[in-house]
This record gives C-alpha cells, structure tokens and sequence, in this order.
C-alpha cells in the first residue's frame, strides 16, 4: 500500500473539518485567536495541512493546480462567509492566509520529496 490512499482520506478529514469550521455561524475560540494575526495563522496552517494532505494523497496532481484549486476554495469560502444569514466576515486577508499557507506548504513538499529522493540508494552498474 502506498501513502496516497491514507492521504486522501485525511485530506477528505481536512477539508470536512475547514469548510465547518469555516462556515458555521460561531466558530469555536481557540488559543490562537488571543494573538496578534492568530486568525490569519490558523487559516495559513489549515490551508497548510489541506495542502500537504493534497500532496501525498495526489502525488500525481500538477503543483500548480493544488495551488489553483486550493487558493479558489479559500477565495470561496470568504465570499461564502461575506453572505448576510452566516453572520460572518469576508475578508481578502484570510484568502491571502489561505494562498501564502498553500504555497508554504507545496515548497515544504517539494524539500521533503528532495531529501527523501537524495536518501535513496543508487543502482549501482556492474
């Protein structure tokens, strides 16, 4: 078994979780929120872990359209929250959190399948 198939199931896990949190009407307060920017960074961190999950679950999938696609949802989701009846805020800034935590994460990626590709031993000619 590979780990794309786990990944996408959590990957699934991720973007059930993100888009409740998202967009109920009162999200929980958690610790992050009593620091400076502690929305934005929560939202970095989910887009983040959507991220590493999309790329190990679909390691075939073109970088940059995890990116488009990533990057659109949370762009959705703002203008979803923007709505009068969810009594939440639009805001660019938390999209903006959303694309920084995406390409963050595919650069993370791209290092972490480096290392491991350079730890591999290499076929030897005889």
């Amino acid at each position: 078994m590979t780990i794309d198939k786990p990944s996408r199931g959590v990957f699934l896990l991720l973007l059930a979780t993100v888009l409740y949190l998202t967009l109920m009407p009162s999200p929980p307060h958690v610790a992050l929120d009593n620091l400076p920017f502690g929305d934005k960074i929560e939202h970095f961190l989910a887009f983040g872990s959507l991220t590493f999950a999309a790329r190990f679950g679909f390691p075939r999938m073109a970088e940059w359209l995890v990116l488009e696609r990533l990057s659109f949802l949370g762009a959705m989701i703002e203008v979803v929250q923007g709505s009068p009846g969810l009594h939440r805020d639009c805001d660019w800034r938390d999209w903006a959190a959303d694309t920084l935590g995406v390409l963050v994460a595919l650069a993370a990626v791209r290092v972490l399948y480096a290392l491991f590709r350079s730890r591999q031993p290499r076929p030897t000619l005889h």
